[in-house]
């Protein structure tokens, strides 16, 4: 048995408080690793393409507000 399945077996044991508690842990933990990972790949310069084609577009009047 591998380690998620491992994971869902026990996370299906949990009680209703301890999986409030488990999914508060893991969104601020998933959050966490986002922005790990986006602050990375910055860093990298990997968005950079994105970002001039952003620009562009808002400068071309191709851009809108949600």
């Amino acid at each position: 048995m591998n380690r998620v399945k491992k994971l869902e077996i026990e996370v299906k044991q949990l009680s209703r408080d301890e999986l409030s508690g488990f999914r508060d842990w893991f969104r601020e933990f998933d959050s966490d690793d986002w922005d790990k990972q986006i602050n990375k790949d910055i860093k990298a310069g990997r968005l950079e393409l994105l970002a001039e084609e952003a620009v562009s577009a808002h400068n071309d009047k191709r851009s809108k507000l949600f």
